[in-house]
């Protein structure tokens, strides 16, 4: 991996290491939905070093991850994870990164799977300290436990109203569902919160979850009224600067392709590492 002040070079070895920590995102916060719910409400398999994760009805946990880069599922596994999901009236859905073994789309579409639509995920090489932009009446900190509904509003509120620009998502979730799985995926899986203050109000919050020196940008968003004040600017060199301290060598993000947020932290300095293919069987 190097940046050199240049785009940043993807291999297959910085892929499995980005889908290794994408699976650990998943595994946890799955199984904190199993905790509060009960083992009998989901599941998560593990599949040729991947995830298989059932949480709940309708929640954005409910997927397979991180497959490619540990051999490749045999029938068997295909066909179990399978009946997981069919038990539960539920579709599978794949995300499969383009850097993974190509069999596996082979197999995947031998066996009915559908692509359905495309995620990208951009890095940045953390090997100096990243600039922390200030704009004047903004100050970024970590977000109080008796402020965790503040947080999680502006958070999900985000994630319900996605970019209106690039390729749209082919997912929507109840809100009520987001508020769970947003605090499963808190409560679990190591995410650090963070809020940006505007004019003394809660104006924005933020995510960072760090693992295997992978800083994920797991979310953010900024209240309407408190738009255009340099507030997302803020909280991504704030996050930024946080994970170069903590010793990660890469920041890496998700987004819609050629949505407004892959310009935005193109503009910043990512770049686009690989695609995820999104393959669905019914």
């Amino acid at each position: 991996m190097t940046g050199d002040g240049g785009p940043l070079f993807c291999g297959i070895e910085l892929g499995a290491r980005i889908e290794r920590v994408e699976t650990e995102l998943i595994a946890t916060a799955s199984a904190a939905t199993q905790a509060r719910l009960g083992e009998a409400a989901g599941f998560a398999l593990p599949i040729a070093g991947g995830i298989a994760s059932f949480a709940e009805d309708d929640s954005p946990l409910n997927k397979v991850a991180g497959l490619g880069f540990a051999g490749v599922p045999d029938t068997d596994e295909f066909e179990e994870l399978e009946r997981q999901f069919a038990a539960r009236k539920s579709a599978v859905q794949v995300e499969l990164a383009n850097l993974a073994d190509p069999v596996i789309g082979e197999l995947l579409t031998e066996r009915g799977y559908r692509l359905v639509n495309f995620e990208n995920v951009l890095g940045l090489a953390l090997d100096g300290t990243p600039e922390v932009i200030e704009p004047d009446g903004v100050r970024v900190r970590p977000s109080a436990d008796s402020e965790f509904d503040v947080w999680l509003d502006i958070a999900v509120e985000g994630f319900a109203h996605p970019d209106a620009e690039g390729v749209p998502s082919h997912e929507e979730f109840p809100r009520d569902i987001l508020d769970r799985a947003m605090r499963d995926i808190t409560a679990a899986s190591g995410v650090q919160r963070y809020v940006a203050v505007h004019e003394g109000q809660v104006a924005g919050s933020a995510s960072l979850r760090i693992s295997q020196g992978v800083a994920q940008l797991t979310g953010a968003a900024t209240l309407p009224a408190h738009r255009r004040h340099g507030i997302q600017s803020a909280l991504l060199s704030t996050r930024l600067g946080i994970a170069a301290a903590a010793g990660c060598d890469i920041a890496v993000i998700t987004t819609q392709p050629g949505s407004k947020s892959q310009q935005n932290a193109q503009r910043r300095g990512f770049s686009l590492l690989y695609t995820r293919a999104i393959l669905v069987k019914g």
